[in-house]
């Protein structure tokens, strides 16, 4: 599989999959900056710039029940181009009962049998700037989204304000989008963190609230990170 980080939460008992790969080529990946979970500091951050091994099946499904995980995030990357990725999450619900949640651009979806919950980052609702930005066209993933939600999935979404290129208006643009589909469904707004090879900005809080609140117009649960949160200490390496 593309498995190749695993981290721990002790305090919900969610273990965090990482996956090796992508279908987009993002400017502003944050995978350009770090390869493992942002959340570790200190010694656990140590490690090469890319994957030491990729993990079998097997091994994955060994940790999960280790930990005695009741939650599994799958993220990356993007873990909906592993064609291993529905065998394993069927497995881990099937021998350890996890609430299995998918973190994905969209771009393509696997079986949605034994995922619980999807997050689907949409970079932006204008086709020209999502192309510019990733490299591929919305079309599809717009599509992704609605079969999501009428397939019964939770259903959450999520985009990076970038300033002066992915704006508050193509954000308050995205959030008119999702509260056709449903209101209620809820939305975080990233703040961008700089990456190497780009010159964008990181927004300013007075910033990102006022993308927040332009947001509230449509939606009902509108949350967002400016980017300066405390690391969660409780974040563990596995491997």
């Amino acid at each position: 599989m593309n498995v190749y980080h695993i981290t721990y939460e002790p305090e919900t008992r969610t273990a965090y999959l990482y996956f090796w790969g992508c279908n987009f080529s993002c400017r502003g990946c944050i995978r350009r900056k770090d390869v493992y979970d942002m959340h570790l500091h200190g010694p656990q951050r140590a490690g090469n710039p890319g994957p030491v091994r990729l993990l079998s099946q097997s091994e994955i499904a060994d940790v999960v029940n280790e930990l005695n995980a009741k939650r599994v995030t799958c993220l990356g990357g993007d873990a909906s181009i592993d064609q291993e990725l529905s065998s394993l999450l069927a497995r881990l619900k099937k021998d350890s009962r996890t609430y299995n949640i998918l973190l994905t651009n969209g771009y393509c979806l696997p079986d949605l049998k034994p995922i619980d919950e999807i997050q689907i980052s949409l970079k932006a609702l204008d086709d020209r700037l999502h192309k510019d930005f990733t490299g591929k066209s919305n079309l599809t993933i717009l599509e992704n989204i609605n079969l999501a939600y009428d397939y019964g999935l939770k259903l959450r979404m999520e985009s990076i304000l970038i300033p002066a290129y992915i704006d508050r208006q193509e954000i308050e643009a995205i959030a008119r989008f999702i509260a056709g589909i449903d209101p209620i469904i809820p939305y975080r707004i990233d703040a961008f963190i700089p990456v190497p090879g780009t010159d964008w900005r990181q927004p300013t809080l007075e910033e990102i609230e006022s993308a927040a609140h332009a947001t509230r117009r449509y939606l009902r649960n509108v949350t967002f990170l400016c980017g300066k949160e405390k690391p969660r200490s409780q974040i563990r390496k596995i491997i």
